[in-house]
């Protein structure tokens, strides 16, 4: 015979938390929800895109530079110079940067007739999007001289499409930059200019010097003294940054300063 008081569901001891220690833990959790949530809309809910409220750069504002906000394949901020633009600079923000936050060296560059193009992102992140510089250059490249820039993750995004575009590109300029590990430029003649902030705490100076191993032998490395990875755009201080020893201003005038010198002395297309 089956003893029927075996088959009986045994009861469980229920663990019941004290009224205090319930609220609190739901205080917790609220709070916790809260974070997460307040983590997701700041990445997807992305601030406007201003342009010309900061933008004059450091030897103030060029006469006849023009900043609009245009449309093709994708938001851009487009900045050109009062004539005839000789060079075309398509620029990748970096990761989670407003593009406005490039407009100064844009509006510095209009000066040597440079028209810059700077490409808003989804999530402002050029990683979803490495091959938009396409349809800016066939827009805008026509017989000018195409320069293809990029700030940290965007300068690494930058290298990857440029590995696929040499023919089209006549130079790579990097800032607090470096291709990925599976991403070479060695065997190009790419003229490439790698920037580096002295005092650098997000983009390691050891990748950044490493990363040259990955790029053209004559790439050049300059190092900006006293400055830090936010100062390649103007978007505020940055978590792990170093501190300055130097001014934005000074710093940007050092980094405008090698930017034109390499533009000047790319071959002519």
């Amino acid at each position: 015979m089956v003893d029927m008081t075996r088959l009986r569901p045994r009861h469980r001891t229920r663990l019941v938390l004290p009224p205090r220690v319930r609220f609190w833990a739901g205080v917790l959790l609220a709070l916790v929800t809260g974070y997460l949530i307040a983590l997701a809309q700041s990445a997807v809910v992305r601030p406007p895109l201003v342009v010309g409220q900061d933008g004059v750069p450091p030897a103030g504002g060029a006469v006849g530079v023009t900043s609009t906000l245009e449309n093709q394949g994708g938001v851009f901020i487009n900045i050109r110079p009062a004539g005839e633009a000789r060079t075309l600079l398509v620029y990748y923000p970096g990761g989670l940067v407003r593009p406005q936050a490039y407009e100064w060296l844009g509006r510095a560059l209009a000066a040597d007739g440079v028209q810059t193009v700077i490409p808003a992102f989804p999530l402002d992140l050029a990683v979803t999007g490495i091959n938009r510089a396409d349809v800016l250059i066939r827009k805008f490249g026509g017989d000018k001289t195409v320069v293809l820039a990029g700030h940290s993750l965007g300068g690494a995004m930058a290298a990857q499409y440029a590995k696929s575009h040499t023919e089209q590109l006549a130079g790579l300029v990097l800032m607090g930059a470096y291709p990925a590990g599976n991403v070479s430029l060695r065997d190009t003649r790419l003229p490439v200019l790698s920037l580096l902030a002295e005092l650098d705490g997000v983009a390691a100076p050891a990748d950044v010097r490493g990363g040259l191993s990955r790029l053209p032998a004559s790439a050049r490395l300059t190092v900006i003294p006293g400055a830090v990875h936010s100062f390649f755009g103007r978007y505020g201080p940055q978590k792990n940054d170093g501190l300055p020893t130097v001014t934005r201003a000074v710093a940007e005038a050092a980094v405008l300063k090698e930017i034109r010198a390499f533009i000047r002395d790319l071959p002519a297309t």
